[in-house]
């Protein structure tokens, strides 16, 4: 009985967006993106699509999205955003984060990417424009995957901080106190596959087409490289994501090494109360900052 109020109410939800997208204008760039997925698979093969198309679009993906991180730190109007603002980049750090990239970028991730394309055509994924998901479905299919991604990043990353075994994995992504952007898939090899099988869950459950495994890489990159980035913007469209931790959430846990463990989402932390230091550490802010008001 329950189950079938469930689908009924997701039914509903799906006719109630539908309907609302019958009276949206028709997007723009719907038809250069059509003519441009068409002509890609009229000119290469599925392998090359699932395997060289997949590792340019996380290569462009990841190295784009860090560029606004990467340019604050030469805009001095920017620093008053910075959330450790006494510990700046070095071309030091970033040169070595940059190598270390590079290197489990091309013999960790790439490896796993050349199975996509017999994922692919193991569970027979659609690659056709006409079966391509719409709009509102892929985002619920990658909230859905981020829900996944989150949970098993929780449970995982804790148990990565246990003291047997932090100093021979995680303590490697920990290097850096002051997190920026690119440091985001700074990890050693263990970690980037620990971590990094959560990201496959979801697409196992929901993809029923090639553009979720782009979406939701696009996705989890904008997210990851957000909560890494070091700055609290204001007006970051992220957080009209429900939920969100966002980049001071994270940031204090590389400042603290301990708690707020989950990747995107506060639930996790709340429930287990490995966020109780943050709270604290947040209401101990407010209360300086009262003191230097009433002083001033």
């Amino acid at each position: 009985m329950a189950t079938n109020d469930s689908v009924n109410i997701l039914n509903s939800a799906y006719l109630a967006v539908e309907y609302i997208d019958s009276f949206l204008p028709d997007n723009p760039l719907q038809q250069p993106f059509k003519n441009a997925w068409n002509y890609m698979l009229d000119n290469y093969t599925k392998f090359q699509i699932a395997t060289w198309g997949s590792l340019i679009v996380h290569e462009a993906a990841y190295f784009l999205l860090c560029v606004p991180g990467f340019v604050f730190q030469f805009i001095p109007y920017m620093q008053k955003y910075k959330i450790q603002p006494d510990k700046p980049e070095t071309w030091e750090k970033q040169w070595k984060c940059f190598k270390t990239l590079l290197f489990n970028h091309f013999f960790i991730q790439l490896p796993l990417i050349c199975g996509t394309y017999y994922f692919t055509e193991y569970f027979n994924i659609p690659y056709e424009w006409e079966e391509m998901p719409r709009w509102y479905v892929l985002l619920a299919q990658c909230f859905g995957c981020a829900v996944i991604e989150d949970a098993w990043h929780y449970f995982l990353h804790r148990l990565l901080h246990h003291k047997r075994i932090y100093k021979y994995i995680h303590k490697v992504h920990h290097e850096f106190v002051s997190p920026f952007g690119m440091q985001a898939e700074y990890a050693h090899p263990l970690e980037t596959l620990i971590l990094g099988t959560g990201f496959f869950i979801g697409i196992v459950i929901f993809c029923n087409h090639m553009v979720l495994l782009w979406a939701w890489v696009i996705f989890r990159l904008m997210e990851t490289i957000d909560v890494h980035s070091g700055y609290d913007i204001p007006l970051n469209p992220l957080h009209l994501v429900p939920f969100y931790a966002g980049a001071r959430f994270h940031d204090f846990h590389h400042m603290n090494f301990i708690g707020n463990y989950a990747s995107t989402f506060t639930w996790w932390d709340r429930l287990f109360g490995t966020d109780s230091q943050f709270i604290a550490y947040k209401e101990k802010e407010k209360k300086q900052q009262l003191m230097t008001k009433k002083a001033n």
